[in-house]
């Protein structure tokens, strides 16, 4: 008898249970080397290992900066001229769309799905998360799953974004709120060359 799942182990079961074990040892060692090809000192070969990898985003155009890390990378889609800032953790799990000309600082999380923490299977929630055209996010914040960060939208450094955030408004505070608004409305520039060797 298998204490941990309480069925009885036959010779079906188990070689079902060993072909998934296989394939999430896999899955897990394919995001370790994403976690090295991350250190790779050019833009452009990383984004290609990125695309390989199924992240769906410009080979030119945008960039990750060294360091990131992925959960579910099939999950993320990155639009035209963004920047996702060194140490960037981004969770495609339930589905991360980042939009064009958005600049993640360093050390940014996004997830997409957490922990039902008063469920006795202490199971998943699953919530997609969109960060729309021309936001800007500080060091370290955290976008938790389910959120929209609206069009020109800003993230304070450390905010911790728990509910949508509508366009141009400035966000702060863990958790977060609103502490301002953003002067300009009309957005159209670009961001321009990210550093080499980042």
């Amino acid at each position: 008898m298998n204490e941990t799942v309480g069925q009885p182990i036959n010779l079906t079961n188990f070689s079902s249970k060993a072909v998934n074990r296989l394939k999430t040892i896999g899955w897990e060692f394919s995001l370790y080397l994403l976690r090295l090809i991350g250190f790779i000192p050019s833009h452009t070969l990383r984004n290609f290992f990125y695309i390989i990898f199924g992240i769906k985003m410009p080979l030119f155009g945008s960039v990750i900066h060294m360091g990131a890390n992925f959960f579910f990378p099939p999950g993320i889609k990155i639009g035209m001229d963004s920047i996702i800032g060194t140490g960037a953790f981004l969770d495609g799990r339930g589905d991360l769309n980042i939009g064009s000309h958005v600049s993640l600082a360093t050390d940014v999380m996004i997830y997409t799905d957490e922990h039902q923490i008063n469920s006795e299977t202490y199971g998943n929630d699953f919530g997609p998360v969109t960060i729309e055209d021309y936001v800007f996010i500080g060091p370290r914040a955290i976008i938790l799953p389910g959120v929209t960060v609206g069009r020109g939208a800003v993230v304070a450094a450390g905010a911790v974004v728990t509910k949508n955030i509508p366009a141009s408004e400035i966000w702060g505070g863990v958790p977060s709120k609103k502490i301002g608004d953003r002067k300009v409305k009309q957005f159209s520039y670009r961001l321009g060359r990210p550093m080499l060797f980042q």
